[in-house]
């Protein structure tokens, strides 16, 4: 794996969790997609980062709270191997370690027993038995999340109520699911036409996703291929105020009204502590 001296430089960041003072359940919504489709038919094998998903299901574990995992086919979520480094971990090997062991413990990837919902399942369960929504990153949200009906239907009731909804790095990109014809603006980012729908509940929101620029720097893990779209375009098209951090790859924290995002790798702890603190 190629690693990104300015990623690594950055990933210095740990991270405690006090206990909390109650239980609340909270929903991780992950994609079951194991790849990206790229231009000029390249794909990319992917899905989540292994410290953007494990870090905060530790803390809110540390914390008391009850954690339930859902992707939009209740397929078993796929781990990006490339994620599976210490330099996510502030350079700590043991960390890693500790995250991927809770992760076999939990057989989230597990293709026979996971215990992931379906979204439809979330829905049917009701949305009112979760507190709080996160959905961590890696590039398999920009797949699937961004225009899955059932998370748009989710995060629309999450916005309606005022319910906490945390995302981090490629994450926020699922907030897109909300749009009102999402299929139709994802197409015409696709293409490099404007892309533009009115009635966004999330327009005019202040939030975070990994910058164009840190996209820039770490093209060389798509292995020589180009993503359709950014992220950070694509937020800014649908009517978000981006706020990047100044140093790329530093960890970065933007919360308005319900929503929490965090910029990239470095910011999924704090993004835990956030989500943390609205749950206590």
């Amino acid at each position: 794996m190629k690693l990104i001296p300015a990623i690594a430089a950055a990933l210095t960041l740990s991270f405690s969790a006090a206990g909390a003072a109650h239980a609340d359940n909270v929903l991780v919504v992950l994609s079951d997609s194991d790849h990206l489709d790229l231009r000029d038919g390249r794909v990319l094998q992917t899905g989540f980062y292994l410290n953007e998903l494990m870090q905060p299901v530790q803390a809110l574990r540390e914390a008391g709270h009850t954690i339930t995992f859902a992707t939009p086919r209740g397929a078993a979520p796929t781990l990006d191997r490339s994620s599976v480094d210490k330099m996510y971990f502030g350079g700590d090997e043991a960390a890693m370690n500790a995250s991927l062991a809770l992760l076999g413990e939990l057989k989230l990837t597990s293709p026979d027993g996971s215990p992931v919902l379906s979204l439809a399942r979330v829905e049917q369960l009701g949305y009112d038995r979760f507190d709080a929504v996160y959905v961590p990153g890696g590039h398999a949200p920009m797949q699937d999340l961004l225009t899955s009906l059932e998370l748009g239907r989710l995060l629309t009731d999450f916005h309606a109520k005022g319910k906490t909804t945390a995302l981090v790095c490629h994450g926020p990109i699922a907030l897109l699911s909300t749009l009102p014809d999402a299929p139709a603006f994802v197409r015409s980012l696709e293409a490099g036409a404007a892309a533009s729908q009115a009635g966004w509940i999330y327009a005019g929101y202040q939030l975070t996703v990994i910058s164009n620029q840190e996209e820039e720097i770490a093209k060389a893990l798509l292995d020589g291929g180009t993503m359709k779209f950014y992220p950070q375009t694509a937020l800014e098209a649908a009517g978000a105020r981006h706020l990047s951090n100044q140093t790329p790859f530093s960890p970065n924290v933007v919360i308005d009204r319900e929503l929490i995002t965090g910029q990239n790798p470095a910011s999924a702890p704090a993004v835990a502590q956030a989500l943390i603190e609205r749950l206590d």
